[in-house]
C-alpha cells in the first residue's frame, strides 16, 4: 500500500515538473518579447570596437572634460550594463574625459553564442585602454568586473594610472567549491536554456536581486533598464557562464590582488552576495592598496550613497596626482 502511494506520488510529481518545463518553453517562446527597444545607458554618445579577439565591443564616452580619463567597468549578473556606473558617470562628465565600456555578452555589445570566459573579459578591457583610451587611466570597476580589471592591470600596467575596486569579488575568506562545468551543462541544455534565462530576468526576479543590494528602494529606473537590456536576442549566453561559476577565479586574492603595484582603493560595505574577510590581509601584505568604507550600503554605493562614494574617489584620485 504504502509502496503504491509513494509510487502514485512520485509520478504525480514527475508529471507536474514535466508539465512546468513544458508550459515554461512555450510561454517563453509565444508570451515573452526577447528583442525589446534598448535605449542608451548613458547620455552620451555611444561607439563601437571590433576586434577578432573581442568581437564587437560598444561604449559610451564624452571627452568635453579635461586632465587623466576615468574608465568604467561594470559588474557581471543576468542582466548587467554600462548603466549600473551611471551615479559616476553623471558625476564627471564633463568635468573629465570619460568612457564606460559595456562587456562582452551585456547591453550593446556582442552577444553571440560563444564561450564567454575571464580571458575574454581581461582582453576586452586591455584592448580597450590601449586601442580607444590611449593612455593611462583610473579605473573603476564593480563587483565581479573587478577581477577583470585587475587581470588587466597586472598584465598591462602602463594602461592603467590607478585601479578602484567597488564590492570586489574575490575577498571571501572560504572559495565554494563549485561544480562549474555540470552546472553551465544543465542550465544551458538547448531545451530549457532560454526560459530558465527568461525567469531570472522577470521584473519580479530582478527586483528581488537588486532589492538585496540596495539599502532603500530599487529606483524604477535601473529595473526598466535591467529589464530591457535582459530581453536582448542573445542576452543569456553570457549569464549562463556566470550563474555557474565559471566566470570566477578562485585564488584571485593570491594570483592577481597581491602582485598589483599601482594605487588601488576598494569601496565597500556590506554585500549580500560577497564578503570581505581578507581585506584586511591585502591591506597589510600591498601598501599600495587602501579602503574605503561607504556605511549603510550594500554592494552599490554610487546608489547609495552617490555624495560619500564621489568624495572618496576624489580623496583616492588627489593623492595619486
Amino acid at each position: 500500500m504504502l509502496t503504491n502511494l509513494l509510487s502514485n506520488l512520485f509520478k504525480t510529481a514527475g508529471t507536474l515538473l514535466i508539465s512546468a518545463i513544458g508550459f515554461g518553453i512555450i510561454y517563453s517562446q509565444l508570451m515573452v518579447d526577447h528583442n525589446m527597444p534598448l535605449p542608451n545607458a548613458l547620455d552620451a554618445e555611444r561607439r563601437e570596437l571590433t576586434t577578432p579577439e573581442t568581437g564587437r565591443l560598444s561604449y559610451y564616452v564624452d571627452t568635453s572634460g579635461e586632465g587623466r580619463p576615468i574608465v568604467l567597468i561594470h559588474s557581471i549578473n543576468a542582466a548587467a550594463s554600462a548603466f549600473e556606473m551611471k551615479p559616476i558617470w553623471d558625476a564627471y562628465r564633463g568635468q573629465r574625459p570619460i568612457y564606460a565600456l559595456d562587456l562582452p555578452g551585456f547591453g550593446f555589445a556582442e552577444r553571440t553564442d560563444r564561450r564567454y570566459s575571464t580571458e575574454l573579459y581581461t582582453t576586452a578591457i586591455t584592448t580597450f585602454l590601449e586601442q580607444v583610451v590611449g593612455e593611462p587611466a583610473d579605473v573603476v570597476a564593480l563587483s565581479l568586473g573587478s577581477e577583470f580589471a585587475a587581470m588587466g592591470a597586472q598584465g598591462h600596467p602602463e594602461l592603467y594610472n590607478s585601479l578602484t575596486l567597488i564590492s570586489p569579488t574575490g575577498l571571501n575568506a572560504i572559495t565554494p567549491d563549485i561544480p562549474e562545468q555540470t552546472l553551465y551543462n544543465v542550465f544551458s541544455f538547448r531545451l530549457w536554456a532560454q526560459p530558465f534565462y527568461d525567469l531570472l530576468a522577470t521584473r519580479a526576479s530582478i527586483n528581488l536581486f537588486l532589492g538585496r543590494n540596495f539599502s532603500g528602494d530599487v529606483p524604477d529606473e535601473v529595473i526598466d533598464y535591467a529589464y530591457a537590456t535582459g530581453h536582448q536576442p542573445g542576452a543569456r549566453y553570457a549569464p549562463l557562464y556566470f550563474i555557474s561559476g565559471q566566470l570566477f577565479t578562485s585564488d584571485v586574492r593570491e594570483t592577481v590582488y597581491n602582485t598589483l603595484s599601482l594605487p588601488t582603493l576598494v569601496l565597500y560595505d556590506r554585500d549580500p552576495n560577497v564578503s570581505f574577510d581578507k581585506l584586511p590581509d591585502v591591506l597589510e601584505t600591498n601598501s599600495n592598496w587602501q579602503a574605503t568604507r561607504i556605511a549603510d550600503t550594500l554592494g552599490l554605493p554610487q546608489w547609495d550613497k552617490p555624495d560619500e562614494t564621489m568624495a572618496a574617489l576624489d580623496a583616492f584620485w588627489s593623492g595619486g596626482e
